[in-house]
């Protein structure tokens, strides 16, 4: 990726006399040459986080984590912009995602505008508050401030079968939420509390960083309903309607440069990658492991009609 050419302040007058020669050939310089020129880089957060499947790896801080060192240096950026489409997925990447948005903002001293695309929901939201301004099409799908845990019941099946289900462990709560054994209720409970406490860490980051912007009763707001953008502008979960080409162009002029981030690796090193985002720490996965992760994938989509 071509950088934008920028003179450092530092240099005295050589630093002058470029941008005194770029102002004068401005005219038939390229576009990204001349001065004056808004940069702000453009880094996509696309599909489940934490959730890898056979054609498209998981969204997780590993994998954005130098698409996203190198946003924020890139010279003569003004601001960073993230466009997001996903449903979320995992918590924890969620919050990992978010916090290192909002380190490297602090430190490069860059305001972060995020844009949702078809969806930007649960965690998907929770990284879309790491930005300054959120900006969505009116159709998009926005909230679902929530946590969520689904597994199967299969112990009347392997009955059915004539299987017995036999399990050693060492530790009385390993086998916690087993699908081959009937439902515990010390389970759900346990299960339960967790949630409750990452639905509560959301809670606390969803006030802290929209703050008065937020509109309408908290137990709308924070019950894990979502809502199209247009909706959503009224809660306050969004600072307004649109795309984000139109408005980089409107806040930074109509020749502002949004050169995509993206990560640099080639193909084979994306198909090795595996949920980890780096090849050197990928696993085989089997076929049944593709599946269920597609599967996955697929009904975190779903929720919202996607």
């Amino acid at each position: 990726m071509t950088e934008p050419m920028r003179s450092d302040p530092g240099r005295g007058g050589a630093g002058d006399v470029l941008d005194a020669v770029r102002r004068l050939l401005g005219p038939v310089l390229p576009k990204r040459w001349r001065a004056g020129v808004a940069v702000v880089p453009v880094v996509r957060v696309t599909g489940v986080i934490g959730v890898s499947t056979p054609l498209r790896p998981g969204v997780t801080l590993a994998g954005l984590a130098r698409v996203l060192d190198r946003a924020f240096a890139m010279r003569g950026a003004k601001a960073v912009a993230l466009a997001i489409n996903s449903p979320g997925g995992a918590a924890a990447q969620s919050h990992l995602i978010f916090r290192r948005i909002r380190q490297l903002a602090e430190e490069k001293n860059l305001p972060v505008i995020a844009a949702v695309e078809d969806v930007g929901a649960s965690g998907g939201y929770m990284i879309a508050c790491a930005a300054d301004e959120i900006v969505a099409d009116p159709a998009s799908i926005v909230g679902s401030i929530g946590v969520i845990g689904a597994t199967f019941g299969l112990d009347k099946a392997i009955e059915r079968l004539g299987i017995e289900r036999r399990i050693y462990t060492a530790g009385e709560h390993k086998s916690t939420l087993d699908p081959f054994l009937p439902e515990n209720p010390e389970d759900v409970a346990r299960i339960t509390a967790i949630q409750r406490e990452i639905h509560a860490l959301f809670i606390d980051l969803v006030r802290s960083r929209r703050g008065d912007r937020l509109a309408g009763p908290e137990k709308t707001l924070f019950s894990g309903e979502y809502w199209t953008a247009s909706t959503a502008l009224g809660h306050g979960l969004v600072d307004r309607l649109g795309d984000l080409r139109s408005y980089l162009r409107e806040r930074f002029g109509e020749d502002v440069l949004t050169p995509v981030v993206s990560p640099e690796r080639g193909f084979l090193a994306r198909r090795l990658m595996g949920a980890t985002g780096d090849p050197g720490f990928a696993a085989p996965r089997s076929l049944a492991e593709d599946v269920v992760s597609a599967l996955e994938a697929r009904a975190i989509w779903a929720r919202y009609g996607l």
